[in-house]
């Protein structure tokens, strides 16, 4: 692929798993390693060479557009009312432009190749989306079981061992089929799955989840490690 593909940063959560730190500070402006979240992100994409980006913001989104403030980024804001990750991306459409997008969740930590990168590199015409997803052994931080495995040819199945990432390319063409305003991505998943037309790759790296307290240490000893 050598088209330059527009990223979408989820940072529009409210983050109430991550309080009490989330009430003064949105959750992809905390510190991980010295690094906010949001800016871990930005790296991974933008060292995998994607186009333009967008980020949507709602709980303290204010602290998010100062934070991105001269750094190009455009913002989808959902102050009025959070819409989650497919009401937002389908909210951001115009922003991103016509095609495929890749999206990133900001609160997970990566060790090993660039995730963007990899998606980027494996995916395919006849794809509509592309989820990286990490085995439950490479996990830290993760509660709960998987979400898929992949047959043969690499497509998804729901339930399994492999955990998605919070990092996929995803064709946003069947948003208009849903009729409500705020709606999970998994939505989406699922009309594709049931196409045969959702795929995903294994990340050979370590994952760790950053969506509680208890987290940030684990995250920083797999940095260091």
């Amino acid at each position: 692929m050598t088209a330059r593909l527009p990223l979408m940063i989820f940072a529009a959560g409210k983050g109430t798993r991550m309080a009490p730190l989330t009430d003064v500070t949105p959750k992809p402006l905390i510190r991980v390693g010295g690094q906010t979240l949001l800016d871990r992100a930005l790296d991974l994409g933008r060292s995998a060479g994607v186009g333009r980006v967008v980020v949507n913001t709602h709980h303290l989104g204010g602290q998010i557009v100062m934070h991105l403030a001269g750094s190009g980024v455009a913002i989808s804001d959902e102050g009025d009312a959070l819409l989650e990750t497919g009401g937002g991306l389908r909210k951001a459409l115009p922003l991103l432009g016509p095609g495929p997008v890749i999206t990133m969740n900001p609160d997970v930590v990566w060790t090993g190749a660039n995730p963007v990168a990899a998606l980027i590199s494996a995916w395919r015409d006849d794809m509509d989306a592309l989820l990286m997803l990490v085995p439950l052994a490479q996990t830290h931080g993760r509660q709960g079981g998987g979400d898929f495995s992949l047959d043969p040819s690499g497509r998804l199945i729901r339930k399994g061992g492999l955990v998605y990432g919070g990092a996929q390319i995803i064709r946003p063409d069947r948003l208009d089929r849903i009729a409500e305003d705020a709606f999970s991505l998994n939505r989406l998943w699922d009309l594709m799955i049931a196409d045969g037309r959702a795929f995903g790759i294994l990340h050979p790296g370590q994952w760790c989840d950053v969506g509680r307290p208890d987290c940030i240490p684990l995250a920083e000893r797999l940095l260091n490690g």
